[in-house]
Order: structure tokens, then C-alpha cells, then sequence
């Protein structure tokens, strides 16, 4: 059995990063509000990089330990590779039933030190004690540090079998490149649900205008939480039937919050057209928000208070059992963590925000619409599906709301 075990690993670590075949947002012409960078991601803010690691194995009823796995880790370098600079960074919780380490020294100092990480709920130890050591082995010096990494339930995962590995999160880390950012069911997306559709990694940036500061502004989201999906306002979930949450294996399943998941239509079930037993608000979202504004920690906390704002768009009711918790830094201001001297800041005054504010909130709607539109039907452990946003039914909807031409 340990033998199985290891060849179940080795095979779940080779899986190769794809070119994004599925449609974004833009790319099927719904008209988001703003202008987006050059590539319309996280990464439109010089020097950020991002990395995957996904981890896909076996099919069937969850055996504890082996599978079937959907997990992974995503890393963040909120600076160019090498350089260790902190920077200026705030918190908020829109609803606090998740976890984001790290988060006490940011609070109290207003720095954030070193990557962010994204995984699946039971892997955070292992992926925050792997950062310390990938820092450490890339030429980081510190005394002692608090990692970042943050965390959604992959529910279509064997979420207690401890596949993600230390090794995952530092491949992760070394395959962080500027560029553009694969979406959908990668990383730590990649067994995750979102308003009754699948979910996972998503991105949208916004570039402002000359008049404006001419300032970028970089979503990133691990989208895993419950919804009545609005796109432009219309109400996308409850047009789109016959695609909820369901398994394709017979009752009753391993765990007991999936006893309540209707049979595949496919499989001789029920219209799977509704929420899925009481599974539909066990999700969560984790939102990063990037800028080169000249931003001060009081401001990046208002900055990720809106992230709240987009999420409503969606239909989002931060549900008890969800985990909705946002980051915002800037990397401007080089250098204002050194300890030398007093060193001289450049701030955006609060009177000329306002901008900010509308393009946070702009780009977290359209990150979660390009994270589910990028994510194909998938079906996990105990046979449960999670189906995909089918593009061309919410270009439908959304023509048939006179949203799109």
C-alpha cells in the first residue's frame, strides 16, 4: 500500500500546465466596466509573478490517504525574483470562517515579507513550513518569518489525505513568471466550487486613466464560495438549470456533509438544478489585490474592504460557514522597510482614492467570471461534479437581459 501511495504522489506531481483553452470574459465580448492592463491579470503590476502546481489523480470513492486527488498550490511574488524588499500591505475579513497565516506581523507592522501562497484547507502547515524553506534556500535572510498562505476546502478533493507535499509548494514558487496567469482549475483551485458551479483560480486587472495617476490595479482570486452567480446583474444560476452539484456514485457517500448530494441526471438522478444539500455555503474565497499606487497600510485596508463590494455583484452572501478574506499591497515605495535613516514615502492623497476604490471592486466581479468560465466540468472524490459555466448559455442570458448585443 505505501508503494501505491508513492506512485499515486509521483503521478499527481507530473501533472504539466496547459495553455487555457476556455473562454474569459472579454474574449466572449460581455462588457465588464473599466480598462484592463495589457493582459488583463494580477501580473499587469510590474514585477508580480505567478506560479502553479496542479495535483490530479485517480477517480471513484474517496479512499482516505489515496485519492481521488484535486489539489494544488498557487505562489505569488509580489516583487521580482530575488528581491525580498516588503511590501506595504492590509487585511480585511468579510466573513472569517478561513485561515490566512502570517497576517498578526502584517496588522501590527504593516509590511507584508515574502510570496503568498494558495492551497486547499488541510494543506496549509505543510505549504507555510515549505515557504520558509524556499525562501531560505533562495538567499532570503531573517531571523525568523510568517509566511502567507491562505486557504479554500477543495470539497471534490481527498481534502484529509495530505497530498500536497513541500516539494508542491516550492515548485510552485520556482514556476512563478510575470506574464500571463493560467485560470480555472489549476493550483490551489483546483478542487474548488463557486456560486454552484465549478471554480478556481481567476484574474482581471485594471489600468487607470493619465488623469487618474495612470496607476494599475491586480486581482487574483481562489474562488470557492456560495452564490446566487450574478453577471451585470442578471441572474445567471437561476436561468442556467439542470447544472447543479451532484454525484455520479450511488448514496450514501464517505463524508458526511455529501449525504445530501443528489444522483447526476446522467446517472438516473433527480434535475441536479438546485443547491446541493447543506455543502452550498461550506466554500470560500481568498482575493489578492496588487498595485503600484503609492499606497500607506490604512489605505490598502480600505482598498481591500471593497474587494466586498465586487463579490455582492456576484450574488455572494459571505455565508456562515465561508471563508472571505482579502490582502491588498503596493509595491510602490521601495525600500521603506530598510532600517537605516527615516526613509521618505510617497502617498496618494485620500481625495484622489475614489479611483481605486471603482477598479477593486471592476476587476475582483470580473476575476471570479473569468475563474469560472475557465474551469471545466469536473468530477472529484465520491464521485461528486461540479460542472463548468457553459459560456455559450450565459452569452444567451445575458443578450436575453439586453446586457449584450
Amino acid at each position: 500500500m505505501r508503494h501505491v501511495l508513492v506512485l499515486l504522489l509521483a503521478a499527481a506531481a507530473a501533472v504539466p500546465g496547459t495553455a487555457q483553452t476556455r473562454p474569459r470574459g472579454r474574449d466572449l465580448g460581455i462588457p465588464f466596466a473599466g480598462r484592463t492592463g495589457p493582459l488583463n491579470a494580477i501580473t499587469d503590476v510590474a514585477g508580480i509573478a505567478v506560479g502553479h502546481v496542479t495535483l490530479i489523480e485517480g477517480d471513484g470513492k474517496l479512499v482516505p490517504g489515496i485519492g481521488p486527488i484535486r489539489t494544488g498550490v498557487t505562489a505569488i511574488l509580489p516583487r521580482p525574483r530575488g528581491d525580498w524588499d516588503p511590501v506595504f500591505a492590509a487585511t480585511f475579513n468579510l466573513n472569517g470562517n478561513g485561515d490566512m497565516t502570517g497576517v498578526s506581523w502584517i496588522k501590527e507592522s504593516g509590511f507584508l515579507e515574502g510570496p503568498i501562497l494558495l492551497t486547499g484547507t488541510h494543506s496549509v502547515g505543510t505549504v507555510r513550513d515549505a515557504a520558509i524553506q524556499w525562501q531560505a534556500r533562495n538567499g532570503r535572510e531573517f531571523v525568523f518569518t510568517y509566511p502567507i498562505v491562505a486557504e479554500t476546502f477543495d470539497g471534490l478533493n481527498d481534502a484529509n489525505g495530505e497530498h500536497v507535499k513541500p516539494t508542491h509548494a516550492m515548485q510552485a514558487l520556482d514556476r512563478a513568471k510575470p506574464g500571463a496567469v493560467e485560470e480555472g482549475s489549476v493550483g490551489g483551485g483546483t478542487g474548488m466550487r463557486c456560486n454552484g458551479f465549478k471554480g478556481g483560480i481567476g484574474t482581471s486587472s485594471r489600468l487607470l486613466s493619465r488623469e487618474q495617476g495612470g496607476y494599475t490595479i491586480g486581482v487574483l482570486v481562489q474562488c470557492n464560495y456560495g452564490g446566487d452567480l450574478r453577471i451585470l446583474g442578471v441572474p445567471i444560476r437561476q436561468e442556467i438549470t439542470g447544472l447543479g452539484g451532484c454525484t455520479v456514485l450511488p448514496q450514501p457517500l464517505s463524508r458526511p456533509w455529501t449525504r445530501g448530494i443528489p444522483l447526476c441526471p446522467t446517472t438516473g438522478g433527480a434535475d441536479a438544478s438546485q443547491p446541493s444539500g447543506d455543502d452550498e455555503g461550506r466554500g470560500s474565497i481568498i482575493v489578492i489585490v496588487a498595485t503600484d499606487a503609492p499606497l500607506l497600510p490604512h489605505q490598502l485596508e480600505r482598498i481591500a474592504r471593497r474587494v466586498g463590494m465586487g463579490l455582492g455583484r456576484l450574488g455572494s452572501w459571505a455565508g456562515n460557514s465561508s471563508g472571505d478574506l482579502f490582502l491588498a499591497f503596493s509595491t510602490a515605495n521601495h525600500g521603506a522597510a530598510r532600517a537605516e535613516g527615516t526613509p521618505s514615502l510617497t502617498l496618494l492623497p485620500n481625495d484622489r482614492i475614489d479611483p481605486l476604490f471603482s477598479a477593486t471592486i471592476d476587476a475582483t466581479e470580473e476575476a471570479v467570471v473569468n475563474a469560472m468560465l475557465a474551469a471545466p466540468t469536473m468530477t472529484g472524490a465520491d464521485g461528486i461534479r461540479s460542472f463548468g459555466l457553459p459560456a455559450d448559455r450565459v452569452v444567451a442570458i445575458l443578450r436575453k437581459y439586453s446586457r449584450m448585443k
